[in-house]
């Protein structure tokens, strides 16, 4: 009995620590449409150089963070985080 429940939780702690930042390049057409329109209208006119989509868990659920990097013409920066559901996490500017 003790093994199964030592099993069980060695189980649980592998498949949290496998979500915990879980981090992937994504091509733009792999993106949900909200999240797409998220990061255009952020974009501040510039060029989207490299997409992450970054898988963690919070509160025991699974949440899915997409991370754009923009140059924008001047040459500046941009990052965007986006939430799945296309809302915006964080904007910051170089």
């Amino acid at each position: 009995m003790k093994r199964s429940i030592l099993l069980s939780v060695g189980a649980m702690v592998f498949a949290t620590s496998a979500l915990a930042g879980k981090e992937e390049k994504v091509q733009w057409a792999e993106l949900p449409a909200a999240v797409q329109k998220t990061i255009t209208d952020n974009a501040e006119g510039g060029k989207v150089e490299e997409i992450e989509k970054e898988t963690k868990s919070k509160d025991g659920k699974a949440i899915t963070v997409y991370e754009a990097e923009v140059k924008k013409p001047d040459g500046k920066k941009v990052e965007i985080k986006v939430g799945e559901d296309g809302k915006l996490i964080e904007l910051e500017r170089d």
